[in-house]
């Protein structure tokens, strides 16, 4: 009697154990499946999301912010750095100053000394005729960009402090979503 039960015993381990291998793989596939469509719901969101352009690009340099407005609405704002010496206008080339006024968005770089860069439309007329005034090249290559892609100082460097040769720069993360969201020909107003 003590043998049959063992019998039984082992028989029913082994019928439990294959049973619990098929829950087992069951179980990974559903998860697997479970997984695979939770993919495709968020990929399909992500399709669906438009991403929003922004209208016009308005920069405050004593705030230190650029913002990304459409429709009057602002949809993102960003922490900027500007030229080493910020305050007034820019003058002529190698001032340190970024520039006052409105411009447009021209072209842009994927593969610049910095990540990414938007050059702005600077000198405008009005900055071309100032300079010519005061008999002084006005300077040009004014860009909006990520930080150095060969970086001398520590990134909390160039978050907190005014550190480029006249252009606006945001961190890399923040140049990703301003490059998504401005085309060519976007104006840009920029503000003491």
């Amino acid at each position: 009697v003590i043998r049959a039960k063992t019998d039984i015993s082992i028989k029913q381990t082994s019928n439990i154990t294959g049973w619990g291998s098929a829950v087992s793989t069951a179980g990974v596939l559903g998860c697997i499946a479970a997984t695979v469509v939770i993919i495709v719901a968020c990929t399909q969101n992500l399709l669906a999301t438009e991403i929003e352009f922004a209208d016009v690009v308005i920069v405050k340099k004593a705030e230190r912010r650029i913002y990304l407005v459409t429709d009057q609405q602002v949809l993102k704002s960003f922490s900027i750095s500007l030229g080493l010496m910020p305050d007034g206008e820019k003058i002529q080339e190698g001032d340190f100053k970024t520039p006052e006024g409105r411009y447009e968005l021209t072209e842009r770089n994927g593969d610049s000394d910095f990540f990414r860069s938007i050059q702005i439309s600077y000198p405008n007329r009005r900055d071309e005729e100032r300079a010519a005034r005061l008999g002084v090249s006005p300077g040009g290559r004014i860009m909006i960009h990520g930080q150095p892609n060969k970086p001398r100082y520590s990134k909390v460097y160039y978050r907190n402090y005014d550190w480029t040769d006249g252009c606006i720069a945001l961190s890399n993360t923040d140049m990703m979503d301003f490059w998504q969201m401005t085309s060519a020909d976007t104006p840009i107003h920029i503000f003491p």
